[in-house]
């Protein structure tokens, strides 16, 4: 999962002469997915996908954006890729792929982007007699107290030249996703979702917001589905300690081990977690 993105991909369906409707229902991140389509007059293929993103509507998601790729296991149609752009809830994206054969094994992945409302956000960083600080980001004002993050408070520290400004420019980041790390904090805040923690740990580490990491951690912990091997490497990589440890306890047979030594998340973690798996695996035995 790259930039916050939803990622899912289906499994292999038949079509032929003789089942000519097929469908799938999945769920990924707060995003459900009916797949569906027809085979029509043994040429083309009808597809249909219903997206119900309810659940992150509520939590202040105004659209998905991304792309939809239809591919045939013989080949028998290019991939297909569709660019979509979700605005409402149980929207449908319909295509229509095929050519000459009289069946075929389909397969189907998707790849979306959430974005937050940025209204909301004008409303939720507006100016307050509670706030000290103001970080221009975008061309964009956020009104917030300095105190939840170290990064900040030297900001505006009067050791520092940025600490005799009104209005601080913060660079090298998106409107929306400054906002979203700082909504995490918010009295009203924007909750934690698999679709967002990675974006999240990457900024409180970047801005020094401990609080925002924590929160991170209790969530992965209790809430995620997130697949063991990338959640061990989000624990190791941002030094959460407490879902380290329970991602370790989850590696007690040497098919959990290879599972592991095979992800993509391998390589990229510490010599010293290496060593502690490698341990647990030990006791295991």
């Amino acid at each position: 999962m790259s930039n916050g993105a939803i990622e899912y991909k289906s499994g292999t369906h038949e079509f032929n002469g003789c089942d000519t409707n097929v469908s799938e229902t999945s769920v990924k991140n707060g995003v459900t997915c009916v797949w569906s389509g027809t085979l029509d007059n043994y040429c083309y293929i009808d597809f249909t996908w219903k997206f119900d993103w309810s659940e992150l509507k509520s939590q202040g998601v105004d659209e998905l954006t991304g792309h939809i790729t239809v591919s045939s296991d013989y080949n028998h149609f290019t991939a297909t890729k569709i660019d979509v752009k979700i605005t409402e809830n149980n929207q449908e994206i319909t295509e229509q792929v095929g050519g000459d054969y009289v069946f075929d094994d389909v397969f189907y992945e998707y790849s979306l982007i959430p974005h937050y409302e940025i209204s909301s956000y004008g409303e939720m960083f507006a100016p307050s007699d509670q706030n000290d600080a103001i970080m221009l980001v975008d061309g964009k004002k956020l009104h917030f107290l300095s105190y939840h993050s170290e990064y900040f408070r030297a900001l505006f520290s009067s050791n520092f030249k940025e600490g005799q400004m009104d209005e601080i420019p913060i660079g090298d980041v998106s409107y929306e996703d400054f906002a979203l790390l700082l909504s995490t904090f918010h009295p009203d805040p924007v909750f934690v979702t698999d679709a967002i923690v990675e974006k999240l740990l990457e900024l409180a580490r970047r801005f020094l917001v401990p609080s925002v990491i924590k929160v991170t951690e209790y969530y992965l912990i209790n809430w995620s589905n997130i697949e063991n091997e990338k959640m061990l490497w989000l624990a190791d990589e941002y030094g959460m300690s407490k879902l380290l440890e329970k991602s370790i306890r989850k590696i007690t047979t040497v098919e959990n081990a290879k599972k592991l030594k095979k992800s993509e998340n391998y390589d990229q973690l510490s010599d010293k977690t290496k060593a502690k798996v490698f341990d647990c695996l030990l006791d295991s035995i």
